[in-house]
């Protein structure tokens, strides 16, 4: 509409696979919107930390798991310069990680990056369930239901310990929402996404989703404006359930030993 100014794109010019995307999101938003290219990644940090402190008040608790990959990180160290230790992290050792990883995240998390993090040695725990399972979705449900009790335990003692919690962090991206519900404008659903929902209704936790607006790309320029380390924000993407739907067949110990050490090779 030349009168008033507006057009529109009906594809994705910001995937890779789309040519010149990027002199098309320019020419849309810097030549045709007239938009200012002023704003930088501190910008949105700055925001976000003045935005939760007001939310959660001189006093209140914030609960997140993570697990070591880059949402979590950038997550759990944004909400840690925003509240301090009132941010409580957990991270659950489920048995099927890559190797070494629970030290790794331990030591890149709570001694690099300030974060108050708890592991949760939940191994015998996951595995003991595991036993004699073959099925990948079975595994799947079996790990994410335990899961969800592990953390349902580890917050009750953290009440217990410092207060109620209120508010539950979650590492949602901008691409989780957009597939999952309409949201800011007639946007498609595409699929229900694991990290959109969460944990049950019975824990009662609003939710606080600083990546909620932003791609991929843009976590990573957060993460290094945060200062974390390269290596962590370049982190490969790693499943859930981990190495037991990489596993064929029944999850046992000396199966994920043999496969850690191969994946570390790899």
């Amino acid at each position: 509409n030349l009168e008033s100014k507006m057009w529109g794109l009906q594809f994705h010019p910001e995937v890779t696979h789309s040519p010149l995307g990027r002199n098309v999101l320019k020419n849309f938003v810097v030549e045709i919107a007239k938009a200012k290219q002023d704003w930088v990644m501190t910008d949105y940090a700055n925001e976000f930390i003045e935005e939760v402190r007001a939310k959660v008040g001189p006093t209140g608790n914030v609960i997140g798991a993570v697990s070591g990959g880059v949402d979590s990180t950038v997550a759990a160290v944004l909400m840690t310069r925003a509240i301090g230790d009132r941010f409580h992290a957990v991270l659950v050792d489920n048995g099927c990680l890559r190797k070494d990883e629970a030290t790794k995240v331990l030591k890149r998390m709570r001694d690099d990056c300030g974060v108050n993090l708890r592991c949760v040695d939940a191994k015998d725990r996951f595995l003991g369930l595991l036993k004699g399972v073959t099925d990948p979705e079975k595994k799947r449900k079996i790990i994410g239901g335990t899961f969800i009790d592990i953390f349902q335990e580890e917050a009750k003692k953290i009440e217990a310990e410092s207060g109620k919690c209120d508010y539950l962090l979650q590492g949602t991206l901008y691409p989780d929402v957009i597939e999952s519900i309409s949201y800011k404008g007639p946007s498609a659903t595409i699929k229900t996404h694991h990290n959109v929902g969460g944990l049950p209704a019975t824990m009662k936790l609003k939710l606080i989703e600083p990546l909620r607006e932003l791609f991929k790309d843009e976590v990573r320029e957060l993460g290094m404006a945060l200062g974390i380390d390269e290596a962590s924000v370049w982190r490969h993407p790693f499943p859930g359930p981990g190495l037991a739907i990489r596993i064929l067949g029944e999850v046992t110990p000396e199966r994920v030993a043999i496969l850690q050490e191969a994946d570390d090779i790899v």
